[in-house]
């Protein structure tokens, strides 16, 4: 009894603590004025971007970015972070091989376009004789090679921007 007891306690102490954190200033439109939206155009734009305070909007090469992008349109998007460089795809599994699905997460690391400054990761699954889907090993020659289609498209990119 007396640990159940000690838990109530533990539980009132935390919820004590969390209110404790907010604030009772109300939000008033004057005083905090809404910042500028943020285009997706400005976001997917050339590397020079800046925000209002002339900080990068992007913390990621933007040739890279829309690079990766295009890349990987075949596939459907499950997520894209233009602001942690990150696109993460789903699964996809073409019509010749349907007992065969590949996930794919490309990362931006830099806001430099360089050869260093992307990575790829490709997931495979194959479908067992039970029907559910395996993890199985992919072509570490996969991740490669997407790796230079993005570089060789955002070198375009940037060439096609600059002249």
């Amino acid at each position: 009894m007396s640990r159940y007891l000690l838990g109530g306690v533990m539980a009132t102490v935390a919820c004590i603590a969390l209110v404790g954190c907010g604030t009772n200033e109300s939000v008033d439109p004057a005083k905090n004025p809404t910042p500028e939206p943020v285009h997706f155009g400005q976001i997917l734009g050339g590397s020079e971007s800046t925000s209002a305070g002339n900080a990068p909007i992007v913390g990621v090469n933007s040739f890279l970015w829309r690079a990766s992008l295009d890349t990987v349109s075949f596939m459907p998007l499950a997520s894209a972070d233009p602001f942690g460089g990150v696109v993460i795809t789903d699964w996809y599994a073409t019509p010749e091989s349907p007992s065969e699905r590949f996930k794919i997460t490309v990362y931006v690391l830099d806001n430099r376009l360089r050869g260093d400054a992307v990575k790829v990761a490709v997931f495979r699954q194959v479908r067992a004789t039970t029907g559910e889907w395996v993890d199985a090993p992919a072509d570490p020659a996969t991740a490669t090679k997407l790796e230079n289609t993005i570089l060789t498209r955002a070198r375009d990119l940037r060439v096609a921007a600059h002249g």
